[in-house]
């Protein structure tokens, strides 16, 4: 993990631009839980902790907009109360003074078909896809991805893209519930239903984006729900085809880091080509009274994590 002082000459260097983050707030109006695995989680908590969040944000006068790493709302919250919690959330993000861009989430999508998802956070997309990309400054430009662009969950059953996703997991996946990753090993672990894959269409988006950011001589960002390197995050975390999507962004020098939500432990890596992977922690893994939220300072060689509470800081150098 690249780190050293944010100070020089012991004056805090002024950032060209700053922004929030958080990710997988999951909140729901239940008793708290527990995941598959055991770990506690704080439903009801966790909307206390956006609450924080925008408070921080506002304080900090110096954001430019906020990044929120899907998972909004928990797959347990009753179907009955989807949109209106949703919507409860939703506009805890809105009291933030600035823009604020949403990615998609597979415990979004357990709650709205993406036709709602994407107009109700009001995200730029086309065509009931969840990629676009937006330039805050000059000299960057962030990249958000739709992981489940390929995916068995958020398309009509009978839709291309559902059936592709089914045929895919019926061939990677020997086990009746698709959610389970038993008897897979490794990074085959990954082939569960609540992951999913960004599609062609996207992956040549995404090469042209880059092509045109390197023309530009711009530093890219990448936002994505899903982990996209397997030293940042548990194996059942990953993109169905990270490895595609890696290969897109390897042909490049413009891009400087991944960041991504989903693994809700959090991790970090530096990977063969000197881009930083980094993973968010929950903010439905907060006990009472504890948080999981930040903001990135950015510069012209480095961007630097401010995290709050249990959510780590760290420095990502560029190189």
């Amino acid at each position: 993990m690249a780190s050293t002082s944010v100070f020089a000459n012991g004056q805090m260097k002024k950032p060209l631009f700053s922004f929030g983050v958080i990710s997988d707030v999951q909140y729901a109006d239940i008793p708290d839980g527990h995941s598959f695995l055991g770990i506690p989680r704080y439903y009801r908590h966790s909307l206390l902790v956006l609450q924080r969040a925008v408070d921080k944000w506002n304080n900090h006068k110096e954001l430019k907009f906020s990044v929120n790493f899907g998972d909004i709302v928990d797959g347990f919250c009753p179907k009955e109360k989807s949109l209106e919690t949703m919507q409860t959330v939703i506009k805890e993000f809105e009291k933030f003074n600035g823009p604020v861009y949403h990615m998609i989430g597979n415990h979004c999508l357990y709650n709205l078909p993406r036709s709602k998802l994407v107009p109700l956070l009001k995200m730029p997309a086309n065509h009931g896809c969840a990629y676009f990309d937006f330039s805050p400054y000059p000299g960057y430009r962030f990249v958000v991805l739709d992981a489940y662009d390929i995916s068995a969950i958020g398309w009509p059953k009978d839709h291309p893209k559902t059936m592709a996703a089914m045929k895919f997991l019926q061939e990677k996946n020997p086990n009746a519930d698709k959610n389970s990753p038993s008897g897979l090993s490794g990074l085959e672990k990954r082939f569960v239903m609540f992951n999913g894959a960004v599609g062609k269409e996207q992956l040549t988006w995404l090469d042209n984006i880059l092509q045109d950011s390197t023309r530009q001589q711009q530093n890219v960002i990448i936002c994505c729900h899903l982990p996209l390197d397997p030293n940042a995050a548990a194996a059942e975390s990953l993109c169905w085809n990270y490895d595609e999507v890696m290969e897109v962004i390897h042909r490049y020098k413009c891009v400087k880091a991944c960041l991504a939500g989903h693994d809700h432990r959090g991790g970090h890596s530096l990977d063969s080509h000197g881009i930083h992977h980094h993973v968010f922690e929950a903010a439905l893994e907060c006990p009472p009274n504890t948080n999981a939220f930040g903001y990135i300072d950015v510069y012209h060689g480095k961007i630097t994590l401010f995290g709050i509470d249990r959510m780590v800081t760290v420095e990502m150098l560029f190189n």
